[in-house]
């Protein structure tokens, strides 16, 4: 599941969730000085010591967005800690989220103890392992960016060293595979199809980040693989998982919903434009201009929306989740017009916190209807046999 650079982009689907402060994206601060010391870029800010906290934030709130991997971070040395925040842990809440929504597409989830076990170890698997993964590989490679946009960050800073990031995205990502692989032999699948889907995911993760493909550096192809890894990926491995009943026209559903998914992903990019610019990097509003690409922006997260409301309608017969889909829509329209619209390097982390969590509970209405539908098929199919 594929984060984007640090400084701007390790946590853009975090902002799916209703979050008050903006994760991973170009530090406030000041710019930092970088100096090189045994290899690590150890940073201090233009006046003293920049830990990445503002002076009037308090120590606790500091430390938390340290173990979440936020922006903010205190500078805490407690290895385990530093560890944890490289994973970010705010970034695996949306891959959780859609492994819930694709067990509701399964229509074949219940609330009995196995099943809550097997959505647990999914959820796991999905987020602290494969996402965690991707975060840290994502670092690994982005640690020149940081010096630059996150001073403070684990190994830039040289609380980490390049080994121990090696070794620890190996370890999450062997991690990762092997519990895929209980997870199929658990659902009694023949073909070990979430072992399959997790190697892909992880294949995407390494050329997002890693060179020579490095597809974050490639405007759309990028931001759209972030969005569709973290959308469509967690769904079909939660419907897999409870109904193995995943059809062609619902993995085409979930990755045009991953368009809007494009949509978030552009929001982070217009704070950092600054640094893109200066690294060479091809973002939205780099190559088209501020004004032009926060129209993309909202085009993106809205039309795909209606596109999927006018399916589930018309697709699927079931008018109540559609129209769910659409009242969940008109918020987020709001807020763009009030927020985002008007300044969206200001107002982003606004926009978000106030609008993303009305097109996350319009995702779950999307893979409620697909279950609904998908139990009306088997009921139907359980009848004409009898």
């Amino acid at each position: 599941h594929p984060p984007r650079e640090s400084g701007r982009r390790n946590g853009q689907m975090a902002s799916l969730v209703d979050m008050a402060v903006e994760p991973g994206m170009m530090a406030s601060e000041p710019r930092a000085r970088g100096a090189r010391h045994g290899g690590a870029v150890r940073c201090r800010a233009s006046e003293g010591d920049n830990s990445g906290a503002t002076a009037d934030e308090e120590p606790d709130s500091s430390d938390l967005k340290q173990i979440l991997g936020m922006k903010g971070a205190s500078m805490a040395e407690n290895k385990w800690k530093v560890r944890l925040q490289l994973m970010k842990p705010v970034t695996w809440v949306p891959l959780i989220w859609g492994v819930a929504c694709g067990a509701a597409a399964s229509g074949a989830y219940t609330w009995t103890f196995e099943n809550i076990g097997k959505a647990a170890l999914c959820m796991f698997m999905s987020g602290p392992l494969l996402t965690g993964y991707t975060q840290v590989i994502n670092d690994y490679y982005d640690r020149e960016i940081d010096a630059i946009n996150e001073p403070y960050r684990p190994i830039p800073s040289g609380l980490i060293k390049e080994w121990e990031a090696v070794l620890q995205f190996s370890l999450l990502l062997s991690g990762g595979l092997y519990v895929a692989w209980v997870l199929d032999q658990w659902a009694g699948h023949d073909t070990p199809v979430i072992l399959y889907e997790a190697m892909f995911g992880s294949l995407i993760s390494y050329i997002y980040s890693a060179p020579p493909l490095k597809l974050k550096q490639t405007g759309w192809i990028g931001s759209y693989a972030l969005g569709s890894s973290y959308i469509a990926l967690p769904w079909w491995a939660g419907q897999l998982l409870f109904g193995n009943n995943l059809t062609w026209d619902v993995a085409l559903l979930t990755i045009l919903y991953s368009i809007a998914g494009l949509g978030i992903a552009i929001v982070n990019d217009f704070k950092s434009i600054e640094g893109d610019r200066e690294l060479g990097l091809k973002s939205l509003p780099v190559e088209f201009g501020i004004d032009v690409a926060k129209w993309i922006t909202v085009g993106t997260i809205d039309v795909t929306q209606l596109a999927v409301a006018l399916y589930v309608n018309y697709g699927l017969g079931e008018k109540w989740f559609s129209l769910a889909i659409v009242l969940l829509t008109l918020p987020q329209i709001f807020f763009q017009v009030r927020y985002f619209l008007p300044d969206p390097v200001k107002n982003d982390v606004k926009y978000q916190a106030s609008a993303q969590p009305f097109l996350v509970l319009g995702i779950l209405m999307t893979g409620l209807a697909v279950g609904h539908y998908n139990q009306n098929l088997l009921d139907a199919t359980q009848t004409m046999a009898m």
